[in-house]
């Protein structure tokens, strides 16, 4: 008898281990989600890059309670206009510093700018060189995406969330069609109800820096803000999701702003090959007028048009500009989408599909139940205890830790089986057999 049962152990447990993960057709039906054992795509960064340490979740199954977004505990931990450099969490600074370390981040010097005017960078530093590589003189950096992909109108508007968002998101609702938002983290402080409507909507949520500078003007310490604290607030509001892609407003870039985006945060850059210049606009003719000519192009490559979330006439310039995207045979799709294999988040593939923490899926608790999905509170809730600062600076309030149910944590765990694991075990049961 003890054969036969080492022999279905066994077949049990490399099955398990073997099976390849079941595929997510429709990202939107969130209970049948989570009940998988893996995600068919490997949606996060390399096991060693900083970003997991920086925006940590339990792999076993997060239980964090995140505060109610618009209550002055989900408010307290953020600068409420631009960054002090000097008071960020150590571990951003950390891994900045092992980056420089290693000679990941080059050393460019920083631009200046007067207004209205492109940076200027100091005399032996051409921005076209490829040591600098400018995006704001259109130098395209490999890994760097400025195109969609062939007949894709890759949508996405920047400088949200302001009062005009859910006139832009109820618009693509009534059409079954969602967007991406690259947005400012003061107008996310500054508008929670804004971004919740985007969010809870299924819209996927970029970076758009903290206060919207042009970035080459600043210190290696001024980017670390501007980058980590829009990344939190996201992380924050929306159950733990962790932003995928970053535009820098103005198009202002280089190699050593991209370096830091990317080497500490896990951010890949994004541009755009049109702009209407909706946000100089005073009426939206002109906004239909520059969406009319950029849509009869050909659609090799696809197009990535710059527009803003930022008035009502921004906004009715797209609505009525809507019609000639279909007219002219265009697949609208959201920007982070169609550029990001099909996920938008590094550990999440939408805002409505489950959260995985490398590779494994959490608990359904974490996001369908998350605080990011409920209204604005007008008062504070119980705010959960900041968990101390490893060094000087402002303490993040990310909550207390709540138990994880036996089936998330078995569902876990079994996703943790490797090959090498199995391998292990085979040879335990081996064992046991000539013992007996």
């Amino acid at each position: 008898m003890f054969y036969p049962i080492i022999s279905l152990v066994l077949v049990h447990v490399l099955r398990v281990s073997a099976a390849p993960a079941p595929g997510n057709a429709h990202v939107h039906d969130f209970d049948d989600a989570v009940s998988q054992s893996l995600p068919s795509k490997t949606w996060y960064q390399d096991p060693e890059h900083p970003v997991h340490a920086l925006f940590r979740r339990d792999a076993v199954g997060d239980g964090t309670t995140y505060a109610q977004v618009g209550s002055p505990s989900w408010s307290a931990p953020y600068p409420p206009s631009t960054p002090n450099p000097s008071a960020l969490p150590a571990e951003w600074v950390n891994a900045l510093n092992a980056a420089v370390a290693a000679g990941k981040i080059p050393n460019i010097p920083q631009s200046s700018n007067l207004p209205n005017q492109n940076p200027v960078y100091p005399t032996g530093f051409d921005p076209n060189s490829a040591q600098v590589c400018s995006a704001t003189e259109k130098c395209v950096t490999p890994g760097d995406i400025w195109d969609a992909p062939d007949g894709v109108f890759a949508s996405s508007f920047d400088d949200g969330p302001t009062p005009s968002t859910p006139t832009l998101v109820n618009f693509l609702q009534s059409n079954n069609k969602t967007t991406t938002h690259f947005m400012i983290g003061v107008n996310i402080l500054n508008n929670p109800n804004q971004f919740l409507t985007a969010f809870n909507a299924g819209h996927d949520i970029a970076v758009h820096t903290w206060t919207h500078p042009y970035m080459t003007t600043l210190s290696n310490m001024d980017l670390l803000g501007q980058f980590g604290w829009t990344m939190q607030i996201i992380h924050n509001s929306t159950g733990g999701r962790v932003p995928k892609f970053w535009r820098p407003p103005y198009g202002d870039s280089d190699l050593r702003v991209r370096a830091i985006a990317k080497e500490v945060f896990g951010l890949t850059t994004v541009i755009w090959n049109h702009d209407t210049e909706d946000w100089a606009q005073t009426a939206t003719a002109p906004i239909q007028t520059a969406m009319s000519t950029f849509l009869k192009d050909a659609k090799h490559p696809g197009v990535i048009i710059l527009e803003h979330e930022l008035t009502d006439i921004t906004v009715n310039g797209f609505i009525q500009s809507y019609p000639l995207i279909q007219q002219n045979g265009w697949n609208f799709v959201s920007l982070a989408q169609a550029v990001g294999n099909g996920s938008a988040y590094e550990n999440a593939q939408s805002s409505t599909s489950p959260v995985t923490s490398m590779g494994i899926l959490l608990s359904d608790q974490t996001t369908s139940s998350s605080s990011s999905t409920q209204a604005p509170a007008t008062a504070p809730t119980s705010s959960p205890s900041p968990s101390p600062s490893s060094g000087s600076g402002q303490n993040l309030q990310n909550g207390a830790k709540t138990k994880t149910s036996s089936a998330t944590s078995l569902r876990s765990i079994l996703s943790l089986h490797s090959a090498h694991s199995v391998l292990v075990l085979a040879g335990v049961i081996g064992g046991m057999v000539l013992c007996v």
